[in-house]
């Protein structure tokens, strides 16, 4: 079965409101989109009838298997996208989300499946994010917040929290990206800052609310 564009990106925005809670209201999802809540219950009823989705006004919206199985999908081929501009393109890594965006709604699996294996099936992509393979399956994230981190403890960065491009771009301008290798200073009390060493480079400060967003593994 064939979807819109409209349809997709609904499906995709349940998905990952699902992800803090299993059960979707009409105002998140309308707060998601930008879009009016007269115009998602319009949609939902749609995909009620297409068979991808539990709705009931007043009670939310959740998704059943095969609307799983449609987002992870989507996420699939956005995140495989962003992985080919960023690697392959040398597009950098603030940029690739709208493109990848677009590039998503491309359906064909014979198209998705060379690209995977073209790629080397990557198993995240330039955020970190895990890639879902054919089947949906995809590795759980396993790290913390650079924020958690203990002074003179060393990490390897492996994900980022918020991907805004504004975030994206002051990392690249510090030179943080994925797997990029540091270590923890000193923790300033007033403001709760810290002070990282990345090799090479000389010493800088991240606020709290950046240092929250980078996830990382302990080396």
């Amino acid at each position: 079965m064939n979807f819109s564009i409209a349809e997709e990106n609904y499906i995709k925005a349940i998905w990952r409101l699902q992800q803090t809670d299993s059960n979707v209201t009409t105002n998140e999802l309308s707060a998601e989109l930008q879009t009016k809540p007269a115009s998602v219950t319009d949609m939902l009823k749609r995909l009620k009838e297409k068979k991808l989705l539990h709705y009931e006004p007043y009670y939310g919206v959740k998704l059943n298997a095969e609307g799983k199985k449609l987002a992870l999908n989507i996420v699939r081929r956005h995140r495989l996208w962003e992985f080919f501009l960023v690697e392959k393109l040398k597009i950098e890594w603030d940029a690739v989300h709208a493109i990848a965006e677009e590039l998503e709604h491309v359906s064909s699996n014979e198209l998705i499946e060379r690209l995977d294996h073209f790629l080397g099936h990557p198993k995240a992509d330039p955020h970190g994010d895990p890639i879902p393979d054919s089947s949906g399956r995809m590795e759980a994230a396993n790290h913390i917040s650079l924020h958690q981190l203990k002074e003179q403890q060393q990490a390897i960065v492996t994900g980022v929290g918020d991907q805004a491009s504004g975030l994206l771009e002051m990392l690249r301008q510090k030179k943080i990206g994925i797997g990029t290798k540091l270590e923890i200073k000193q923790r300033f009390l007033f403001d709760s800052s810290l002070e990282i060493k990345i090799r090479n480079q000389p010493l800088i400060t991240l606020s709290e609310q950046l240092a929250k967003n980078i996830f990382v593994s302990l080396t």
